[in-house]
């Protein structure tokens, strides 16, 4: 028996909802879950956060390691009461934004040493260390194994160097984490494009084990279509009976397709940096509130969504906050962009438990293709 039990209530084709039962609360799924980087998801409180619909947010090991530090927010008595949110808190590995934000980054099997961006002072980061972090100081939910994420495009023999120590380091991480009662472990496969290299690195993690399995590596620049071509084949290559999480994703229509490939769990940071720069997402794709035409549009973004950023701001509003440079418009636009992700997933759960994820597929699909401003 698992830690946290995940019952699939229902399927469409590959599409699945269900529940995934944890201490803190239930996770729905398909679940999108807000990024809260520096132990908080930009612009909002977590009282706004939690009036979208969220179950479950995402925290920055790498950031929070840095600053305030691990061992200061476990001081404090962890990142859940720190940051005031009582729900699952899932945490990324670190290893991700130690490669993509270090300007100093040395890779060997026992570790990653990397200089900070803040600072530049000198750090270490094992599988052992990562664990300990997110399990221990941070008190997460569920904790990510250190894996190595490599660049795209990617060479065949890089992409296989880079998934084998992942998997090394997963059966670290596996030892590291040991059997606990209130927290789980997810591990994550790698292998860049390279159908063969994700089968491997699938294979290794199941021999190794974990309560649950991510798929890394995407969302890196290769497209959507390229990143749709691996969710044909990488989903399907992880147990069945555990929540699958694609790191890092994504538009809305790249959550819609991986849903309909069989993925339940979702985190990106999209939401809240459209938010920052203008952005509003909607059923007809995104809208940029700088322009022009909204000037004295009077209708809200979304009268349909109970979130009141979406429907009691006019158009014309939030297009004056834009415009003046206002942090209110910031804030109303996030809050809206996240409600409207959590819309999306609530959407998805309804139309893969009625037997019509096909048509929702297809009709979401024409929506956000349209001309948009």
């Amino acid at each position: 028996m698992m830690t946290f039990p995940f019952e699939i209530a229902a399927t469409d084709g590959a599409a699945r909802t269900g529940v995934l039962k944890t201490p803190r609360g239930d996770i729905r799924t398909p679940a999108f879950m807000p990024v809260g980087t520096a132990a908080t998801v930009k612009a909002l409180t977590v009282d706004q956060v939690k009036e979208t619909g969220a179950d479950i947010i995402l925290g920055n090991t790498y950031h929070l390691m840095l600053r305030p530090t691990a061992e200061r927010v476990k001081r404090l008595g962890g990142l859940h009461k720190f940051m005031r949110w009582d729900k699952p808190i899932l945490t990324d590995s670190g290893g991700f934004q130690v490669m993509s934000l270090s300007n100093i980054a040395k890779v060997k099997e026992e570790a990653v040493t990397f200089a900070s961006h803040i600072d530049g002072s000198k750090h270490v980061l094992t599988p052992e260390r990562s664990i300990e972090i997110q399990a221990d100081l941070l008190g997460s939910d569920i904790v990510m194994q250190l894996d190595e994420c490599v660049s795209w495009p990617a060479e065949e023999d890089r992409a296989a160097e880079a998934m084998r120590l992942s998997a090394r380091w997963g059966q670290r991480s596996k030892a590291a984490f040991g059997t606990r009662d209130s927290q789980v472990l997810f591990g994550i496969q790698q292998g860049s494009t390279f159908e063969h290299l994700r089968r491997e690195s699938s294979e290794r993690l199941i021999e190794t084990g974990f309560d649950g399995y991510a798929i890394g590596g995407l969302a890196v620049g290769e497209g959507h279509a390229a990143m749709c071509e691996v969710l044909d084949y990488a989903p399907a290559m992880l147990p069945a009976d555990r929540p699958r999480y694609l790191m890092g994703v994504g538009k809305p229509i790249d959550i819609v397709e991986a849903v309909a490939r069989g993925v339940d769990m979702f985190d990106c940071v999209l939401p809240t940096r459209s938010g920052r720069h203008g952005q509003a997402w909607t059923w007809d794709g995104p809208i940029n509130l700088k322009n022009a035409r909204f000037a004295e549009d009077d209708t809200p973004l979304d009268p349909d969504i109970a979130a009141p950023a979406s429907s009691l701001y006019s158009k014309a509003y939030l297009h004056h906050l834009v415009k003046a440079d206002e942090i209110l418009g910031q804030v109303l636009l996030s809050w809206h962009n996240i409600a409207f992700f959590q819309a999306l997933t609530a959407a998805l759960r309804a139309a893969i438990a009625e037997g019509r994820m096909d048509a929702f597929r297809r009709d979401f699909a024409a929506r956000q293709s349209k001309p948009t401003s």
